[in-house]
């Protein structure tokens, strides 16, 4: 008898489609500037409710990307969103991003346990392999995660982030599925 492992699903959260009843949720990050100055690179502008809605239906809408929301076992609340971006199909690589929005589960573990998850599914469920991520310098906690899961230091963007009058560097890090130890 075969046994079909749960690719998505960890200890504590499992990764789901999106829902149309996340969007409330999600716009309430993207409303969050200390969430946004961590989730991303470009500039922290609040987004309305239908700016939000266009983000989710950019994933729906390609093949160059894929979104998954975060979700707590014990409770299907969403915590986050975490996926793939930058697909490309015939090299077998992609870039991932993770953003927790709720605070209250930051600190906790969820985000290891949760990329875990999306890397082994990326590796072993899309065959890429080779993973890539960008992180700005002054996220010393992510930066901690991504080395504890082996992502290698590849390059960096000098001074390439303006926040609040201090530039600061971006980093490329990058993971090979044989280096992955899932």
């Amino acid at each position: 008898m075969i046994s079909i492992r749960d690719l998505q699903t960890g200890r504590n959260v499992r990764l789901t489609a999106v829902r149309d009843s996340d969007a409330g949720v999600i716009e309430g990050w993207f409303n969050d500037t200390r969430f946004l100055r961590y989730y991303d690179f470009v500039p922290a502008l609040p987004l309305r409710r239908r700016e939000v809605e266009s983000f989710l239906d950019g994933f729906a809408d390609s093949s160059e990307k894929y979104i998954f929301a975060l979700r707590m076992i014990d409770s299907e609340e969403i915590i986050g969103i975490l996926g793939f971006c930058q697909i490309i199909w015939s090299s077998g690589t992609a870039s991932l991003f993770i953003g927790i929005g709720n605070s209250s589960c930051t600190g906790r573990g969820l985000g290891k346990e949760a990329l875990r998850l999306l890397l082994d599914f990326g590796f072993n469920e899309l065959n890429f392999y080779r993973l890539q991520l960008n992180v700005i310098a002054y996220n010393e906690a992510a930066i901690k995660l991504y080395e504890s899961l082996g992502f290698i230091r590849e390059g960096t963007y000098r001074r390439h982030v303006l926040r609040d009058g201090i530039r600061y560097d971006m980093y490329l890090y990058g993971l090979l599925k044989d280096e992955w130890k899932g």
